[in-house]
């Protein structure tokens, strides 16, 4: 007797995202967050505040913003804004996201410059690691949040692990971490939905 594949529910449907939305939402993104850590914001407006899409579709996004060339949280802005509206979502939410911090990265580029230049401004890199420091602390209450919502199973958390200790840990480029790990993953979630 043939085996029976539970069918996947279909996806909720979403508020539809107009263009003066979309593009507001990552303009807000671009002002709140300066230098990393987008992901958190991004994913605080779109599926908190918005409810545009949830949390798989957004970490689906997520993943596949890391996978593909570029930098991810503008990749991931592509996707969103795919996701929504298409071509003109992708303009807009391009838009919003890179307006600010163009304007702002030149203007913390011509005072750091200064900063080297000048006696008494030696503090502009001071606050500009601190910044750092900021982002770094995002990046992981967003990984935490995501994991309490969406590790299900000791499987997944293992895959999780894996890929962490490969690539932060041990520095396996990502590519090659993800040539193997994916695979793995893959079949054992084939494997577990067949079990059910």
């Amino acid at each position: 007797m043939p085996r029976s594949y539970p069918i996947p529910a279909p996806p909720k449907p979403h508020p539809r995202a107009s263009l003066p939305a979309l593009f507001h939402a990552f303009l807000s993104i671009g002002l709140m967050s300066f230098g990393g850590g987008l992901a958190a914001w991004i994913r605080r407006e779109v599926v908190e505040r918005r409810a545009w899409l949830d949390d798989q579709q957004f970490l689906t996004g997520y993943a596949l913003s890391q996978i593909v060339p570029g930098a991810t949280n503008v990749n991931l802005a592509v996707f969103i804004g795919a996701q929504l509206r298409g071509v003109l979502g992708v303009l807009a939410a391009l838009a919003g996201l890179m307006l600010v911090p163009i304007v702002l990265i030149l203007g913390a580029g011509t005072l750091y410059l200064r900063s080297q230049a000048t006696p008494g401004w030696g503090w502009i890199g001071t606050a500009l690691a601190g910044m750092g420091a900021v982002a770094i602390g995002l990046n992981i209450a967003t990984g935490i949040r995501l994991a309490q919502r969406n590790l299900r199973g000791v499987t997944a958390a293992l895959v999780t692990l894996a890929t962490t200790v490969s690539i932060g840990v041990l520095r396996v480029p990502l590519v090659e971490a993800l040539a193997v790990i994916f695979p793995i993953s893959l079949a054992l979630s084939i494997w577990q939905g067949g079990r059910r």
